[in-house]
């Protein structure tokens, strides 16, 4: 048969049980006819919750759960039948119903109870709920009255031999097994909820319902067991809370479904937001449709064959487990990008597909910015390689000229210096003169290769920092210039990139500015090294053209950094270098 036939079926057959219970609950134990209805309609409410949820989810086991849990309500009424085989049958198998309420409870949302401590507890429920029942039954005489019935003698079709002490012990020490029994559903449901992901946490919500029904359990069964008469009051009123419990929590279960829906349709939303969403917020997009804050995004670069974030920065994607799902998409047969998720969508998979259908060409142009700023990340990396390269080489060039050519000349020029004193006044006046003069120039030579060694890379700012630098770079400017540089050693690259900021300013200023004046203030501010180089020339100083500012444009921005010029006619020129560092 088929499943819609089936489910026809259970709700015409649920329909006439619930109108057999209710009449039995009127004419056997006396109930009034608004306190039957409402056991029916608790009972009812877990059969139509179960039909729905198998109708929405034909391979989800809750909704057959909930059907057979709301069944066995309703035949649990059947045990107060006066027919000895309905009594027999039914007192036997009448404490099923909720051992399929907790099970339904536990097995929520997937339909099955995959953790190892909720089986054990459904294997010893269902073993108690079973057993006791069926024990009583064998001692049980038809003129004992037994706990919770009308006085009307019941027959027990499986009677072995009468034991009216027998049978009320049984009945006692059972209910104090469903107290601890709840005990332990309660506790198991806490642990879930502690140990659940935030989005799972929501989604389970529900069960705190179940611990309501289950501690009421306990506490009825706990009082009946030690009191000879429990309060009309409070049987009363448990009876009550229990049904208004047990009437919601079917209703609460499915509501996960109808949030489901919801949730499908808010994927068409989903598609509109992401026409205007720029690829770094595709991922808050497809957190919030998916109810999943914790979601990851990580795109597909083919050239690289790895993974890597919006911002083109290698990820590692996680492999699929308990804790984290992955879900891998593809295009054209190629992977495009992969989610890294909440593992409860997993129970959601046609949300999850709607969601990455509708995210499809938003994933694609993500992909293609992600491959961008992996390009443009290696091309700054490039950058900053071939600066760190080409300062090395420049200290390396001044080492070389100081501890070689330099010291060589200079060694030269004591050499004619000492030649010229051995000649002594007997020395040919020519001769003198021309030693002289070969020593001052070895002398000027000495002086200018020292100048080129220190423009090539001043060996001051190795030995003293920035700050020691800057007032070196004023003390041989034209114009008169302050410095304000009360700053701390900082990296070397980055000292050397506002170094050079400097001294090309200056040089500027020198040839261009027809300036007075000028100041230098260097300082931390944010993170960054702020270079600031002012002068109160005529101004007109752009980043293009032969000034060398565009040179150091690249240089401070290969340093992740920027470089700014304020140059107005007539107004003086303001040049800005901000590099990020690390103090």
């Amino acid at each position: 048969m088929q499943a819609p036939y089936i489910r026809v079926v259970a709700v015409l057959t649920g329909i006439a049980l619930g109108l057999v219970a209710y009449h039995i609950q009127i004419d056997n134990l006396g109930s009034t006819s608004f306190r039957a209805t409402l056991t029916v309609v608790s009972a009812w409410a877990f059969l139509a919750a179960g039909i729905a949820t198998w109708s929405r989810r034909p391979g989800n086991r809750l909704g057959p759960l909930m059907v057979a849990a709301g069944f066995a309500l309703l035949a649990r009424q059947l045990r107060y039948s006066h027919d000895s085989l309905a009594f027999t049958t039914f007192f036997a198998l009448g404490e099923v119903g909720y051992a399929l309420v907790a099970h339904s409870a536990l097995a929520y949302p997937s339909g099955r109870v995959i953790d190892r401590a909720g089986r054990l507890f459904l294997m010893c429920m269902y073993a108690t709920v079973l057993a006791f029942p069926l024990a009583t039954l064998l001692v049980h005489d038809s003129g004992d009255t037994l706990r919770y019935f009308d006085p009307v003698p019941r027959e027990s079709l499986l009677l072995v031999s009468g034991r009216t002490d027998l049978a009320g012990f049984l009945q006692d020490a059972y209910a104090v097994a469903s107290a601890c029994l709840a005990a332990a559903f309660i506790g198991l449901v806490a642990r879930r909820l502690w140990q659940a992901t935030p989005r799972a946490r929501r989604i389970l919500a529900p069960l705190l319902l179940a611990t309501v029904v289950a501690a009421l359990w306990a506490f009825y069964s706990s009082v009946v067991v030690f009191t000879t008469r429990p309060p009309r009051l409070l049987v009363e009123n448990v009876f009550w809370w229990q049904i208004v419990a047990l009437t919601a929590l079917p209703i609460t279960l499915f509501a996960g479904l109808v949030r489901a829906r919801l949730a499908h349709a808010s994927i068409g939303d989903l598609v509109l937001k992401l026409e205007n969403t720029p690829p770094r917020g595709i991922r808050d997009a497809l957190a919030r449709a998916l109810g999943d804050p914790t979601l990851d995004v990580a795109f597909w670069l083919p050239e690289r064959r790895e993974f890597v974030d919006g911002d083109g920065r290698t990820v590692t994607v996680p492999p699929d487990g308990h804790e984290r799902a992955v879900t891998q998409l593809e295009q054209g047969g190629e992977p495009l990008a992969a989610l890294v998720h909440d593992p409860t969508l997993r129970d959601e998979p046609q949300l999850l597909e709607a969601a990455c259908a509708a995210a499809r060409l938003a994933l694609e142009n993500g992909r293609l910015h992600a491959e961008v700023q992996a390009q443009l990340a290696k091309v700054k990396d490039s950058r900053a390689r071939l600066v760190a390269a080409a300062d090395e080489q420049r200290r390396r060039i001044e080492r070389d000229l100081h501890d070689g050519a330099q010291q060589r000349l200079v060694a030269l020029a004591l050499e004619l210096k000492s030649a010229e004193r051995g000649l002594g006044r007997n020395a040919d006046h020519d001769v003198e003169q021309i030693l002289a003069a070969a020593a001052q120039e070895v002398q000027i030579a000495v002086e200018e290769l020292r100048e080129l060694a220190s423009g090539i890379h001043p060996g001051i700012l190795t030995q003293g920092g920035l700050a020691f630098a800057l007032d070196a770079l004023a003390t041989k400017a034209p114009v008169p210039v302050t410095v304000n540089a009360e700053l701390e050693r900082l990296q070397p690259e980055i000292e050397a990139t506002a170094y050079f900021v400097a001294a090309e300013a200056l040089t500027n200023i020198a040839k261009h500015s027809q300036a007075a004046k000028a100041s230098i203030k260097a300082s931390l501010e944010s993170g960054k090294l702020v270079i600031e180089v002012a002068d109160d020339g005529i101004g007109g100083a752009v980043v293009a053209g032969g000034s060398g500012l565009r040179g150091l444009a690249d240089r401070v921005e290969a340093r992740g950094g920027r470089l700014r010029i304020d140059s107005p006619p007539g107004g003086g020129t303001c040049v800005v270098g901000e590099i990020p560092c690390e103090s």
